[in-house]
């Protein structure tokens, strides 16, 4: 009954910002991540950041590093995405996702197709444009 929410996309100038929102419910056990990941038309989706629930370790791809900072709020069962510095490649569908068993760097480096992730949200439009 794990569920997904994505919200906080839109439309932003380069340079600019944006924050990203995931509401996360129905999760059973302490061991795993969740994070973001993020697609456009004709490409494999790709972690972009993603947090351990264990110890709260993060990992950043890295054309986010020192741009986009993950972290969690679990007194409200949210994630965020807070992305500076905005790039026109940083254009996507971002996804919300969490994986049982994994550290953070394992689920955001992963080939999603072969090994998968356990649940995901329904993605939010991010374009970056002048």
């Amino acid at each position: 009954q794990v569920q997904l929410v994505e919200s906080g996309g839109g439309v932003v100038q380069p340079g600019g910002s944006l924050r990203l929102s995931c509401a996360i419910s129905g999760v059973s056990s302490d061991y795993y991540s969740i994070g973001w990941f993020r697609q456009v038309p004709g490409k494999e989706r790709e972690g972009v950041s993603c947090i351990d629930n264990v110890d709260g370790s993060t990992y950043y791809t890295d054309s986010a590093k020192g741009r986009f900072a993950i972290s969690r709020d679990n007194a409200q069962n949210t994630m965020y995405l807070q992305m500076d510095s905005l790039e026109p490649e940083d254009t996507a569908v971002y996804y919300c996702a969490a994986a049982y068993f994994a550290t953070a760097q394992s689920m955001c480096t992963r080939n999603v197709k072969i090994h998968g992730i356990d649940f995901w949200g329904k993605g939010t439009l991010v374009t970056v444009s002048s």
